[in-house]
C-alpha cells in the first residue's frame, strides 16, 4: 500500500486536513478517478476514513501514526540510497 507515490501524497495532504476528491485531485494535479482510485484502496487497509458533509465527502487520515511510520519509511530509504551502514551507530 505504501509503495505507491500517489498514495503516499495523499495521506501527507490528509495530514492536517480533510479533502473531497476534487480538492486532492486539484492539489495532486491528478484525474478526479485516478484519486478516487487511490482512496478506495486506501479505505479498503484502513489509512483513510470518509464522512459526508451534505452532499461532499470528505476524506482525513484513519490514524494519524501512519505519518509517523511515513517518515521513518522514507528516512530508511534515503539512509540505504546513501549507503549508510543500519548498525554502526556510535554510542
Amino acid at each position: 500500500m505504501l509503495s505507491n507515490e500517489k498514495r503516499i501524497r495523499i495521506l501527507y495532504l490528509l495530514e492536517n486536513h480533510s479533502f473531497n476528491v476534487s480538492e486532492l485531485s486539484e492539489q495532486l494535479e491528478l484525474p478526479q478517478p485516478s484519486v478516487s482510485h487511490q482512496l478506495a484502496l486506501l479505505r479498503q487497509y484502513q489509512l483513510v476514513q470518509a464522512h459526508r458533509d451534505g452532499k461532499q465527502i470528505f476524506y482525513t487520515l484513519d490514524d494519524p501514526h501512519i505519518i509517523e511510520v511515513l517518515n521513518d519509511m522514507l528516512a530508511h530509504v534515503q539512509h540505504t540510497m546513501n549507503h549508510r551502514d543500519h548498525w554502526n551507530h556510535q554510542i
